[in-house]
């Protein structure tokens, strides 16, 4: 018995055995893959109802409901799932705003605008963008915020905020490897609580509280507290993926900046700052992938990004029931973005380190 114990423990532990049970696992791996990706596109695609005839219920599709997809609540709902509440003869507005969004983004991977033409788009871009939406100017009708959402005020959210928030990141974490004791406390003690709470508690602190402290008879825009907590937590979350990458700059650059003169900011802002950046160009991207998602904690105040605007769709009873329909297309929506900003931020990193 003791033999045949050895025997089969030589066996499987034998490469000849762990290959081939790798080779059965892989193709059993392929066949449950092949098989879920067989039924997807028969929901999905074969079996699906694209459309339903104007004003007509969702009959057909609850007949073909576990057959087939039903995507006709995205193409009836698509300009409410991408503009919110907007007015619906004003939604070319909301549209044009996604645009000047996407058209920023691409001009960022243009490493010829990297000067002051791109800081000059980053401000009048998301500018312009605000100023569309809201109107008042140039003839547009006064849209109040509280009627944005979708795709637009995603787009806003995340872009602007995290805009706002790198200089603020900046700061912090040059306060807090600073020297002097009262300037890197409040700054370890701003990061720390900052960090410590959930984003959804200074959402609530902005949208309920931040009015309680203001003087009587002043009105702060909704968004705009929502916007400035954003900036609060994303400019903690910053700071430490910047203080990292300055904990990894040699001495020997200070010095050498030193050598040759420079002050502590000259040195900071043109020697320090862009070795930081290259260094922390995976943890940036990340981080605003991160708060690109979580701008959908602000349907807790009351604001419908494009993942609250998908869930306003499931309200109507007409679509109830077809949740599954809405989070793919919205699921689809953030990744092609995220994965666009991951794939460019790996061929930057490639570029920086050749």
């Amino acid at each position: 018995m003791r033999a045949m114990a050895r025997l089969a423990a030589s066996i499987r532990h034998a490469p000849m055995f762990r290959d081939r049970t790798n080779t059965i696992a892989t193709a059993l791996l392929g066949v449950v893959i092949a098989y879920a990706g067989f039924r997807f596109i028969e929901w999905g695609i074969v079996n699906a109802i694209w459309s339903l005839p104007r004003e007509a219920g969702s009959e057909a599709c609850r007949a073909a409901r576990g057959d087939g997809a039903c995507w006709a609540v995205i193409t009836e709902r698509l300009r409410f799932i991408l503009s919110g509440a907007y007015p619906y003869a004003e939604q070319w507005r909301p549209a044009i705003a996604c645009f000047l969004f996407i058209t920023l983004y691409i001009a960022s991977t243009v490493r010829r605008l990297w000067d002051w033409r791109l800081l000059l788009l980053w401000i009048v871009l998301p500018l312009a963008a605000v100023m569309l939406l809201r109107g008042g100017v140039f003839g547009l009708a006064n849209i109040p915020s509280e009627f944005w959402g979708g795709l637009a005020l995603t787009f806003l959210l995340s872009t602007v905020g995290f805009a706002m928030a790198f200089p603020f990141a900046v700061a912090l974490a040059l306060g807090r490897r600073s020297e002097l004791p009262a300037i890197r406390g409040l700054c370890i003690a701003y990061i720390e609580l900052v960090r410590g709470v959930p984003t959804v508690t200074f959402l609530f602190m902005a949208a309920m509280m931040f009015p309680l402290f203001v003087p009587q008879g002043w009105a702060v825009d909704k968004l705009l507290r929502a916007q400035i907590a954003i900036v609060m937590v994303a400019a903690a979350y910053l700071a430490e993926v910047l203080r990292g990458g300055l904990q990894a700059i040699p001495r020997g650059q200070y010095d050498a900046a030193a050598s040759l003169g420079l002050r502590y900011w000259p040195s900071t802002i043109l020697i320090v700052l862009p070795q930081v950046l290259r260094i922390s160009i995976p943890s940036l991207v990340n981080t605003f992938i991160a708060f690109f998602k979580d701008t959908s904690l602000v349907i807790v105040i009351g604001l419908f990004d494009l993942l609250g605007a998908g869930k306003a769709v499931l309200v109507d009873p007409k679509w109830v029931g077809f949740g599954v329909e809405v989070y793919l297309f919205v699921a689809l929506v953030y990744f092609a973005f995220c994965y666009g900003v991951s794939q460019y931020s790996q061929h930057l990193e490639r570029l920086t380190t050749t």
